[in-house]
This record gives structure tokens, C-alpha cells and sequence, in this order.
């Protein structure tokens, strides 16, 4: 594949819709529970309404709707969990169902071709909307991802959902597990992921159905689910009051980002995010240079109607931040009250394995407005993972008065206590717009490789606030399904921080994207001809870990076109072809 010169990368703003329920959802989660008399072997799977009508909104400046009809996929009996995995990149992805017998469980492997990549099943959701006359408007098949928001169907069922949130969209993914809980519910909406259809303002009935492939696979009875649809249209200059007043203690969740390094200026939210309840995952999260991640589907609409009516002492179980709303963000980690003392040591224990994939969002960038005219940069993103078995954990220590923290790698035995640590570089702090938190050094580095392989120009990133933005191998031992610090906001301090600490879980990845002059890689004097982008992890060998052999990953690149109109060209990488 091949691009050209661009600006500076954008991600546009995802907009998403508002589902307006208009019956109780409870009594129609309830009427759908089985016996609990009954005994299974496996998962007892059910396609279900939790609304008979449901209301979107048009917006005249962007026609378009979201089919969020709150369609869901129960569970009973036990869970449903799938492990989606590829032992490299050179292997194509399968799928094994664990299934429960007698209190054990056991991997049923899948037919081959019912996955071809980790963001879902594809096709499992087959929607068709009618208008009034019985005519077919929309016809079309959705992937269902079942770590898509969910919540407790009934009272009884677990109180939390062990399986992880949202499935992988990373080209370079590795493992995933997606699972909906026993007596929980997953929404079959994939929210920003899916595209909006174009309805004229009017009444409609739309019918879900589970694809039939995916009905014999697990069982589903061929029962459609069937909604009483109505679109209105409404115009930006008209609703943006309206919809502000709907929502009113909601701002927080959809106040425009300030400026981001890579992302330019904060957007406004428009109409459709601004009027999007809490939960409903309308707009991305911003992950300070790294990139926004997509925000998940709506959580069940009981839960956000509890939440709103403001029931004192009620929580809606599963619907708590980090959980099931969509929410990426978490609390900052926080590190031990002291710098360590006495003699430092690198105990025999579980370590971490950091691993780079190979880069993507590779393209040609004029560097943007702060760059010297006439330059061409190649741009793209890098992700470090861990492998494990153990977290990464540093900490940084601040000596009054110092610019710089110092910084202790942790060891932790069996148990989780601490039994030894190591000095391993230093933390600084980084007060540019869109950063503003403390970066630690020694964790990447970037090269542009020669045909030849040898360093032809080196990026001048060279520090780095760990946060875990992409779940890349949740199938490896130790793997954290629901790691800490997904977001930046909190992760890596303040100005006036004492201390830091700063964490990458087992399974998952920082992902950067580097974009900016200094960052990205200045090619206005290379010759066209084949590269290779080379993501290397601890670069000083300074932290401690399991294997430090596989910390390299390269990415080939050819470089094309004539001064100030230079292009790229991405080859496959093995069975991987995308960028």
C-alpha cells in the first residue's frame, strides 16, 4: 500500500448516537432468564431486546444513524469465552471456545475462518430496517464483539465481569479473550466501530438476528429480535441548547480535549457527542501521544437511567468506571511512600519480557507548522508490550530541588511482595502542550534502518509516560484483563510530584505515535530506495527481564516520489497487511 504527503496526522472525533428507551429494560431482561432449575454443560445464549422502541437522532449536518436499537446477547448457565490467538505473525488467527463440563473446563477449537482478525465475529448480527409500507431501507451484517459494554441480568449473577473491554484493533495483535459473564448481558451495538446508516426522519421497525452460521455454532434459537424504530432530525444551530440541557451533569464526560502532542487543538464536541448519555462511548478517549482509542458501546440502558434518576445508595453492579461504561480512564498508580534503601538486587523471581511490534500508521508528513518548509518526515507509531510474567514497575524518586527523578525498577515474589529492586535511569518532566507529566528514558527507541540495515537516521524520542493503550496478548500467563493507567490523564504525575510511578501490565502495549519534528524521522535528504523502521525496547539493556533478545521488531518501508511530494510504500509484513 502507498501514501503520499499529508499534514500532520489526524484521528477525526468518532460520533456516536443516543438510544431512548421507552419501556422498562429490566422486566425484559427478566422475562428472558431461564429456569434456574435447569442444568447446562455450556453456555445457554439468547438474543434479546432490552426495549420494544427506541428513538435516534439525525443531525442535519451529518446525516446519518447509528442502528443503536439495544439489542443484547445473554449468557446462562456458565459463561461464554472465546480465545482468539496466532503463534505468529506468519499464522492465521483461530479461535477455541473454553467450554465448562462438571465444574472443568476445556478448549473446543472452532472451524477454521469463523475469525480472520481479533475485533469480533464477523457477520454475526444481521439487521434489516423497514418503513411504514413494509419496504427494506437498510440491510445489513455487523460483527459482534462480546467484551462490548454489559451489565448483570439478574440479581443473582456475578457482580463483576472478569472478561476484559473491547476486542483489539491492532493489526499486530497477538491473543485476545472476549467472554460475556455468566447471567450477564453483552450489547451486539459496536458503537463507533460500526457505521451510521441514512434514515429520513420517520417510523421504522427494525429485527436483529443472529447470523445462522453462529446460531449452529453455539446454539442460539432462531428468534429475532424486533424494535419499533423512530429517527428525527434535527439541526445542529437548534439542538446544540436542546441537547446540552438533556444531558446537564454530563459535561465532563464530553468536554473537547485541550491540545494534544500529535492531535493539534482540542475539537468541540458536536451535537450528536455533546447529547450522547455518559455511557454511550460517542467520543474517544485522548491518550497524550499516543493517539485516541476508540471508546466502547453503550453500557445497558438501566444502568445510565439508575444513574441519572440519582438513586442514593444504589450502584448498578458492572457499570462502575474501568468496567463496563466505556470508561478508559483510572486513578494515577501510586508509588511507595520512600525511595528504596539498603543494597539494591535483581532477585531470582518473575521478570517482565518487553517486546516491540512493528510499526504502522506509516506516512509521509510536511512535519506541520512548527517544521522548516520543505521538509519531508516519515511518520508512524511503535508499540512496546510485555510479555511477562510480571509487571513492569519503575518509580520515580524526586531529591528537592533536582529537575530530574531518579528511577528503581521493582521485583515482586509469588505473593506479590516486594523483594528486591535496581536502579535504572532517570524520569524528567516534560512541560509541552499536550504532555505535562513526567516521562521515564530508558524504555524505547526508534531508527530508520538501511536496505543494508545499518542506522541511516535515529528519532529523537527518547523518553516516555508508560500507560497500557493496547491489549495485545491477553492469552499469556499473567495477563491483566483490566490493567491501570489506560489513559494518560492521571498516569505519569504532576509538576509538583514528589514521586511516580509508572506501570506497564503483562499482556498489554504502549503504542506512541510520532508525528512531530524530532520524533518522526527527517528523510528530505535520503534517497528513495528500501528502509526499515526499527522499534527496539530498552535500548540501554538497563531494565531487567526475562529475555532480552526479542526487543527489536522491523518494519520495511520503500521510499518514493521527488522532493516535497515523497511517498511510502508499506509491504505486507507476513500474513499482516495493513498499515
Amino acid at each position: 500500500m502507498s501514501t503520499t504527503r499529508t499534514n500532520r496526522l489526524r484521528r477525526p472525533m468518532l460520533v456516536g448516537t443516543t438510544a431512548v428507551a421507552a419501556v422498562a429494560v429490566t422486566a425484559g431482561f427478566m422475562a428472558a432468564a431461564p429456569d434456574r432449575a435447569t442444568a447446562a454443560t455450556g453456555p445457554k445464549l439468547s438474543l434479546v431486546a432490552a426495549t420494544g422502541s427506541v428513538t435516534l437522532t439525525s443531525w442535519k449536518e451529518e446525516p446519518g444513524v447509528y442502528l443503536d436499537l439495544g439489542t443484547y446477547l445473554t449468557a446462562e448457565g456458565t459463561p461464554l469465552e472465546l480465545k482468539v490467538t496466532r503463534k505468529s505473525y506468519k499464522d492465521p488467527v483461530s479461535i477455541t471456545q473454553t467450554v465448562f463440563e462438571g465444574g472443568k473446563s476445556k478448549a473446543k477449537t472452532l472451524p477454521v475462518g469463523t475469525v480472520k482478525d481479533f475485533s469480533g465475529l464477523p457477520g454475526f448480527a444481521e439487521i434489516t430496517v423497514t418503513d411504514k409500507n413494509g419496504k427494506v431501507v437498510v440491510s445489513r451484517a455487523e460483527s459482534f464483539c462480546p467484551n462490548n459494554a454489559s451489565g448483570r441480568i439478574r440479581p443473582d449473577a456475578p457482580a463483576t465481569s472478569k472478561y476484559p473491554e473491547s476486542c483489539p484493533t491492532n493489526a499486530f495483535t497477538l491473543g485476545s479473550v472476549w467472554g460475556v459473564e455468566k447471567g450477564w448481558a453483552a450489547n451486539t451495538y459496536g458503537g463507533s466501530y460500526t457505521q451510521p446508516v441514512k434514515l429520513a426522519a420517520g417510523s421504522y421497525t427494525a429485527k436483529v438476528r443472529v447470523a445462522k452460521k453462529y446460531r449452529d455454532l453455539f446454539g442460539i434459537a432462531d428468534k429475532p429480535a424486533s424494535v419499533k424504530l423512530t429517527v428525527e432530525e434535527r439541526s445542529w444551530e437548534n439542538g446544540r441548547s436542546a441537547a446540552a440541557a438533556e444531558h446537564a451533569g454530563h459535561g465532563a464526560a464530553h468536554q473537547a480535549p485541550s491540545a494534544h502532542a500529535g492531535h493539534g487543538t482540542g475539537h468541540a464536541p458536536s451535537p450528536a457527542q455533546a447529547g450522547a448519555p455518559q455511557t454511550s462511548g460517542a467520543g474517544p478517549s485522548y491518550n497524550v501521544g499516543h493517539g485516541p482509542l476508540k471508546a466502547a458501546p453503550p453500557a445497558l440502558p438501566w444502568a445510565l437511567k439508575v444513574r441519572q434518576a440519582g438513586r442514593a445508595g444504589f450502584q448498578a453492579a458492572g457499570d462502575t468506571p474501568g468496567q463496563t461504561d466505556g470508561s478508559r480512564k483510572a486513578s494515577a498508580l501510586t508509588p511507595r511512600a520512600a525511595r528504596p534503601t539498603g543494597t539494591p538486587s535483581v532477585p531470582n523471581v518473575p521478570k517482565p519480557d518487553l517486546r516491540s511490534l512493528p510499526a504502522y500508521g506509516i506516512t509521509i508528513s510536511d512535519g506541520g507548522p512548527q517544521a522548516a518548509p520543505g521538509k519531508d518526515y516519515l511518520a508512524f507509531s511503535a508499540n512496546v508490550w510485555n510479555a511477562g510474567p510480571a509487571q513492569l514497575v519503575v518509580d520515580g524518586f524526586r531529591s528537592p530541588g533536582k529537575a530530574k527523578m531518579d528511577a528503581y525498577q521493582y521485583f515482586y515474589d509469588a505473593k506479590g511482595k516486594q523483594v528486591g529492586y535496581t536502579p535504572t535511569g532517570t524520569m524528567e518532566w516534560d512541560p509541552r502542550p499536550g504532555h505535562v507529566h513526567w516521562h521515564f528514558t530508558d524504555f524505547a527507541s526508534y531508527r530508520l534502518l538501511k536496505a543494508d540495515q545499518k542506522e541511516a537516521v535515529r528519532s529523537g524520542k527518547e523518553a516516555f509516560c508508560l500507560a497500557n493503550t493496547d491489549a495485545v496478548d491477553y492469552t499469556v500467563k499473567n495477563a491483566n484483563w483490566h490493567p491501570y493507567n489506560t489513559d494518560l490523564s492521571t498516569a505519569c504525575g504532576q509538576e509538583n510530584s514528589i514521586s511516580v510511578r509508572e506501570v506497564l501490565d503483562v499482556g498489554s502495549g504502549d503504542t506512541y505515535t510520532q508525528d512531530l519534528p524530532g520524533q518522526s524521522f527527517d528523510i528530505t535528504d535520503l534517497p528513495n530506495g528500501t528502509y526499515y523502521i526499527q522499534v527496539l525496547a530498552n535500548p540501554a539493556k538497563r531494565l531487567k527481564e526475562t529475555n532480552l533478545d526479542n526487543n527489536s521488531a522491523l518494519r520495511k518501508v520503500v521510499l518514493g516520489g521527488a522532493p516535497g511530494r515523497r511517498t511510502v510504500t508499506v509491504p505486507a509484513h507476513d500474513l499482516v497487511n495493513a498499515n
